[in-house]
């Protein structure tokens, strides 16, 4: 697994940045070598904080944890991200399993794989895109009646995503394009 450690308002120390590797590594079990770790550690005021972002054939799994200390941040960010890879591994082998036994009773197996004519898209919608700041775009946001609103940013050049979260602020899907 390819790791990198990135700061923001923060200073990784070699002590801390080999801690975070070492431990980070552990998780390698649960993915394939293609896989990529992101560590941002950031401060702010006297909140630490750490995000870990595991990336592994378009599954993502995230955890975000602050506290006082950023040494603790890792012992807490891990668990958490291990707990969300173990539940999502579970989940597809019972679907796995449960889908080999249904087969087996119910379905020839012609009949049980699945065929791309049935998912359609019911709608298709074509705009124009307008360059707008992240602010201008929350304000369109506000004023659809939508979850969420595309916009050129003409900060990075990019198309992005403006989206309303649970908590009542605002995220945006910022792609990389490879």
């Amino acid at each position: 697994m390819q790791i990198q450690i990135m700061s923001k308002n923060y200073k990784v120390s070699e002590k801390l940045e080999n801690i975070i590797r070492e431990k980070v590594a552990k998780l390698d079990r649960y993915f394939e070598d293609s896989a990529s770790a992101k560590v941002v550690c950031s401060k702010t005021k006297d909140t630490y904080k750490l995000e870990l972002t595991i990336v592994d054939k378009g599954l993502l799994f995230r955890s975000e944890v602050s506290s006082d200390n950023m040494y603790q941040n890792i012992d807490l960010a891990l668990p958490k991200l291990e707990r969300q890879v173990v539940k999502y591994s579970t989940k597809a082998k019972d679907k796995l399993r449960k889908a080999s036994s249904i087969k087996g009773l119910l379905f020839n197996d012609d009949e049980f794989d699945f065929k791309p004519e049935e998912c359609k898209v019911s709608r298709s919608k074509n705009f124009t895109i307008n360059p707008l700041t992240e602010t201008e775009a929350i304000m369109e946001l506000e004023n659809s009646d939508h979850d969420f609103y595309v916009f050129l940013n003409p900060r990075t050049g990019k198309v992005n995503v403006i989206y309303k979260r649970y908590e009542g602020d605002y995220g945006i899907i910022d792609p990389d394009y490879e």
